[in-house]
C-alpha cells in the first residue's frame, strides 16, 4: 500500500540536496561573473569616431577621449549629444556582456525542475 503524503520513493530529499549544491554553485559563479566584468574596460565611440568614452564594468566613466575637431564653441549642443551617445553605447557594452555571461550560467539551470 502506498504511502500518502511522502515522497514517492524518497526520491525528493536527495534531489532537494542536489539543487541546493547546484545553486550554491551557480552563486559562486555568478559571484566570480561579477568581479571578473567589474575588472573589464568597455570603449564606444560617437560621430565616426570623434567622441571615444570608455567605461568600467561597474558602470564607471573612465575616460573621454575628443578629436580636436569636434570641439567647436559655436556648437557645444553637438558635442554634448556625441558624449551622451557614447556612454551610453558604452554602457549598453557593459549590460549585453553582462547579460550574456548571465545567461550562460542560466543555461546550467535547465536539469532544474520549475527553473527558467
Amino acid at each position: 500500500m502506498a504511502k500518502r503524503g511522502g515522497f514517492p520513493g524518497g526520491g525528493m530529499p536527495g534531489n532537494m540536496t542536489n539543487l541546493m549544491k547546484q545553486a550554491q554553485r551557480m552563486q559562486r559563479q555568478m559571484e566570480e561573473q561579477a568581479k571578473e566584468l567589474e575588472t573589464r574596460e568597455f570603449t564606444a565611440t560617437a560621430g565616426g569616431g570623434v567622441v571615444e568614452v570608455t567605461v568600467s564594468g561597474k558602470r564607471e566613466v573612465l575616460k573621454v577621449k575628443l578629436a580636436e575637431e569636434v570641439v567647436d564653441p559655436d556648437d557645444v549642443e553637438t558635442l554634448e549629444d556625441l558624449v551622451v551617445a557614447a556612454v551610453n553605447e558604452a554602457l549598453r557594452k557593459v549590460e549585453e556582456e553582462s547579460g550574456a555571461a548571465m545567461s550562460k550560467l542560466a543555461g546550467g539551470l535547465g536539469g532544474m525542475p520549475g527553473m527558467f
